[in-house]
């Protein structure tokens, strides 16, 4: 049976931008299984499922809903023991829970004020009318007050990146000789300007590109589809 995957997109279906999203694409593409990602905006969200959850990533797999992405891949690993894990074992995870609290902690906060007006510019009014106002109440101050710290923030997350950048120069991935939900999960974060931004903000020489270059190849080039906006 097919899984079903509701994704966040904006005006454009076919231009998902979540970065938590884009983690659980890449861990049912590693699992190698038949899935199918159905669009969805932010308004539409707590209508999904008859309420199943207030945010996305959302699977439906049979009769079961999983909501997060973390628990999303960790039900696939359970419910798929013979697919290729995600984590490779009860230290895998723990490893993979450190790496998402570094993203959500040091990569997430300077990325969103990166990206926040592309985010807006790419939803639909309703949309952007919501994204406004929660950011807004979220931020305490105006979007554009927030864009305004986006050249110091890239300082920070160029600064930020420094240990993923030397822990690669010893393995081509976070999971080592192959990938793992670790690199979805930083792939995730990067995916997620690259949605609405049309590139990630990192230095043309940066050594981080070529472990990019090969997360995008990934899966049958999954995340390289994503064509700069």
């Amino acid at each position: 049976m097919t899984i079903v995957l509701y994704d966040l997109v904006g005006q454009d279906p076919k231009r998902p931008f979540s970065p938590h999203c884009w983690k659980a694409a890449m861990a049912l593409a590693h699992k190698g299984l038949d899935w199918r990602s159905h669009p969805v905006r932010f308004t539409e969200v707590p209508f999904l499922e008859d309420g199943a959850s207030k945010t996305v990533p959302l699977i439906r797999d049979g009769e079961t809903l999983v909501a997060d992405s973390f628990a999303i891949a960790r039900y696939l690993d359970a419910a798929y023991p013979d697919a290729p894990s995600l984590f490779i074992g009860e230290a895998g995870e723990a490893h993979a829970r450190f790496i998402e609290r570094w993203s959500q902690t040091m990569l997430h906060p300077a990325l969103s004020h990166i990206a926040i007006l592309d985010i807006v510019k790419a939803l639909d009014p309703e949309d952007a009318a919501y994204f406004r106002a929660s950011r807004e109440k979220r931020f305490g101050r105006s979007l554009e007050d927030v864009a305004a710290d986006a050249e110091a923030k890239t300082a920070e997350l160029r600064r930020n990146l420094e240990p993923l950048r030397s822990m690669l120069a010893y393995q081509p991935f976070i999971g080592g000789e192959g990938p793992l939900f670790a690199d979805y999960i930083v792939l995730g974060a990067f995916q997620w300007v690259r949605a609405v931004s049309g590139q990630v903000p990192l230095d043309d020489a940066d050594p981080l590109h070529a472990w990019l270059d090969r997360c995008l190849d990934l899966h049958g080039s999954l995340a390289r589809r994503l064509v700069a906006v």
